[in-house]
């Protein structure tokens, strides 16, 4: 697992497979036609500490990381939309 930024136009969504926040974001990205790709941090050591490492040691998800290399915590798909047309 890299921590690399996403290309242009995607994201990275750090998950888990219980989180409602995370299924609610993942329909709203598939509805509007936004690619992602989908990091479970249960599954891997590496993207948990990197979560941790943004979000002052808490493993909050969705963490999303855009392709500028910037991370927002559970943003709305207005705020991923906003932020990928930056």
């Amino acid at each position: 697992m890299t921590t690399q930024a996403p290309e242009a136009g995607t994201i990275t969504m750090y998950s888990t497979s219980w989180c409602g926040y995370c299924r609610r974001l993942k329909t709203q990205l598939d509805k509007e036609g936004i690619a992602y790709n989908e990091v479970n941090i249960e599954e891997d050591e590496t993207s948990a500490s990197f979560v941790e490492s943004v979000n002052d040691g808490n493993q909050t998800v969705p963490t999303v990381v855009f392709p500028d290399g910037t991370a927002a915590t559970n943003p709305s798909l207005n705020e991923v939309v906003q932020r990928l047309q930056a």
